[in-house]
């Protein structure tokens, strides 16, 4: 198997300046760069550079792919957007991680099979799929961070009876970019499930134009000034979101858990599997009675239609015979299958029987015919 990575870096809150594309074509000659991204594949050779790096100095998100079954997300938000402790909660493990800078909290998340990652991607649309997600994050919605720890215990890196964190709301229905962002990283969709059976449903709406307004206005000038010299600068990326988490207000979600630790929901995650392994075993017995059913009928009805006239379907199996062409022996011996059970049906299988041997002597020199009568027991 050929050797396959894909690095995409985007700049979502501040453009990329002429400098910094210049010391990004630097690393590389080939890689596509725009005022807000990076995106190269490599079949052989390797980015020369370390993305961490990259995203400390450059970039607010980055997905790398390789076929041998690594798959990784960085994730940068400012630090007033997502408190280093907060992300320290939750990214515990080698499978979610993060670290601080002067400025910015990065999120490090990564999933690894291997089996390897053959499958299909169109992998320039992943990361736009995904991004979104850094936004509702700093708008306070706690569940990328969930997923984040949830990704640790199903890759056994935590002990049992390591304690859940606090459940956030919405976890049985995901974003679209949390979804995305969930089968990227192989999230076990049975773990997940267990965990969000305790997850209240989401029931923030959007506010009307009149409660912003008043909310607006009572907002302290100083704040208001600094909102427009950020909006000024182009460092607004993440600004609506911020605001909106300070309007909404971020409390600590309840812990409905009831005291769950992560060898609870792995234990529960199993038996969850194997229940659906059951509902799938019974489901495919149900189908396949229902075909075998469908196909007696079928044939009964074609032994009803050949019992009317037997003579003349011995006559066409003849003439298929006749033909010396191996399809035609095939649909020959089909016609001799149902002529066997129509005999059997009726009580004539002596009858048939000497059919058979007449005919086996007729076509004596048929070898291929002769292992067509054995293979399917015509005698």
């Amino acid at each position: 198997m050929s050797e396959y990575q894909y690095y995409e870096f985007v700049a979502l809150d501040q453009a990329l300046t002429a400098k910094q594309q210049g010391e990004l074509r630097a690393v590389s000659s080939r890689g596509r760069i725009t005022s807000s991204s990076f995106v190269n594949d490599y079949q052989w050779g390797d980015l020369k550079a370390d993305p961490a790096k990259w995203m400390e100095r450059y970039f607010d998100a980055h997905l790398y792919l390789a076929n041998w079954g690594t798959r990784r997300i960085m994730l940068r938000l400012p630090r007033a957007a997502l408190a280093p402790e907060t992300a320290e909660a939750f990214c515990v493990g080698e499978s979610a991680g993060c670290w601080t800078t002067r400025t910015h909290v990065i999120l490090d998340l990564r999933s690894e099979d291997e089996d390897g990652d053959e499958e299909g991607w169109d992998e320039e649309g992943r990361l736009a799929a995904i991004a979104p997600a850094r936004a509702e994050l700093a708008g306070g919605d706690r569940r990328l961070l969930y997923l984040a720890w949830l990704l640790c215990v199903q890759n056994r890196e935590l002990g049992d009876d390591e304690p859940e964190p606090p459940v956030p709301a919405g976890l049985a229905k995901l974003s679209g970019p949390l979804r995305a962002l969930a089968d990227f990283l192989r999230l076990d969709p049975n773990l997940l499930d267990v965990a969000a059976s305790v997850s209240r449903p989401l029931t923030e709406k959007e506010p009307s134009a009149a409660v912003l307004r008043s909310w607006v206005k009572g907002l302290p000038v100083a704040d208001k000034d600094e909102v427009l010299l950020r909006v000024l600068r182009g460092e607004a990326g993440l600004l609506r979101s911020e605001l909106l988490r300070r309007f909404h207000g971020v409390t600590d979600e309840e812990h409905s858990g009831a005291g769950r630790t992560a060898g609870d929901l792995l234990a529960a995650a199993e038996d969850r599997w194997a229940g659906r392994q059951q509902q799938i075993r019974k489901r495919e017995a149900a189908e396949q009675k229902r075909r075998e059913e469908a196909a007696a009928a079928a044939r009964e009805q074609r032994l009803d239609k050949l019992a009317r006239n037997p003579v003349r379907v011995w006559d066409q199996v003849d003439e298929l015979i006749a033909t010396k062409r191996p399809k035609d022996y095939d649909t020959a011996v089909t016609l001799l299958l149902d002529l066997q059970a129509l005999a059997v049906r009726e009580g004539e299988i002596f009858e048939f029987a000497q059919q058979m041997i007449r005919l086996r002597e007729r076509h004596a020199r048929k070898p291929s015919l002769i292992d067509r009568f054995d293979r399917a027991r015509l005698d």
